[in-house]
């Protein structure tokens, strides 16, 4: 078998991905990395950091995705290797992150092949990046029994998969590059939501990190790695929530103007170093309070006052489709139409 370095050029990663010779840490959803081969066989070497959760690895051949290989939790924090077998001849091979790393953070140490490994694929031109919560991550989206109904009870990460939400879908259908920096739980600011209770960690801290998961060290984001043409901003869901406090109230005028000025510095602070991308604001099809997407037009509003080329995005069934996550189906009729919007913007 031929051993390969994280860090050889002829693999191709996609994320906010902290690279070294030794290794390639994952922690953002849909962070992935692809190479060609001409090879009967696959192997990876993997070290991975769980919060909770039935986990997995995603695997994609020949642009056709694959059962994910899951991960045994008696492997916890060894390395250890995993492999899959190819039918032989030339193909093209992504491994990718299934979950967020707010539950699950995978150490790549190695990869190796029983054949060849080729110059890696040519990436799209088109780049996307995301800020986004658990629809954005693709958390349950797999359990499809449930279209526009609650999530199963206990289901412990097992419908969940990143590359079947609908901003991987757009990604996929726009032929584009993207960084999905997304977590379930999250809001916008620190302090509400539900992601790192009960001492919840929002948007306002993550977006600039490159690792954003508090007890493993967070890291700064060379900004300078990654420049998006269209910046996807899917916050709103959580944010009413406090942890052991009533709920913020987006039409209290003080939560409000509080709320809408942190996200217009969120959205400044990325401009300045994206200063020719276009900003889509927008929430998902999972049932909320219209009032935050009468927010989200106020901010876009006031954004292009500024400037800054911002658009809304609502979805036909906008706030109002299902209780639950989004399934496969619902993650479908979202990317379709994000996609339409953004080829829109891009004329």
């Amino acid at each position: 078998m031929l051993t390969i370095k994280p860090n050889d050029n002829r693999l191709s990663y996609e994320g906010r991905i902290k690279l070294s010779e030794e290794s390639a840490i994952m922690y953002y959803p849909g962070s992935s990395v692809t190479m060609r081969v001409n090879a009967e066989k696959i192997a990876f070497t993997l070290n991975e950091r769980r919060s909770w959760g039935t986990l997995s690895v995603g695997l994609i051949v020949d642009g056709e995705p694959q059962k994910p290989i899951r991960l045994e939790k008696e492997n916890i924090g060894r390395d250890t290797e995993y492999s899959f077998d190819l039918s032989g001849g030339e193909h093209t091979v992504t491994v990718y992150k299934v979950h967020a790393g707010g539950n699950h953070i995978l150490t790549f140490k190695s990869f190796s092949v029983d054949g060849e490994l080729l110059d890696a694929p040519e990436k799209p031109k088109l780049k996307l990046e995301v800020f986004g919560d658990s629809v954005c991550a693709g958390e349950v989206t797999m359990a499809v029994d449930n279209v526009g109904k609650c999530d199963p009870e206990n289901h412990d990460s097992i419908y969940d998969n990143s590359y079947y939400s609908f901003v991987m879908m757009t990604a996929r259908m726009l032929n584009a590059q993207i960084h999905n920096n997304s977590q379930g739980g999250i809001a916008l600011l620190d302090g509400t939501g539900y992601y790192n209770m009960p001492e919840t960690i929002g948007l306002e801290t993550t977006f600039d990190k490159e690792c954003y998961v508090k007890d493993a060290g967070y890291t700064d984001w060379d900004f300078t790695r990654y420049t998006p043409d269209v910046v996807i901003i899917a916050i709103g869901q959580n944010d009413n929530h406090v942890e052991g406090q009533p709920d913020r109230d987006i039409n209290d005028p003080t939560v409000r103007t509080a709320w809408k000025a942190r996200y217009k510095e969120i959205v400044e602070a990325l401009h300045s170093h994206y200063y020719t991308a276009k900003y889509v604001l927008t929430t998902t099809l999972l049932m909320h309070d219209k009032a935050r997407d009468d927010c989200i037009e106020e901010l876009k509003n006031e954004l292009r006052a500024e400037g800054i080329p911002t658009y809304h995005n609502l979805f036909t069934r906008n706030g109002a489709a299902t209780p639950g996550h989004p399934r496969i189906p619902e993650d479908e009729e979202m990317a379709r139409e994000l996609t339409g919007f953004i080829r829109g913007i891009l004329q």
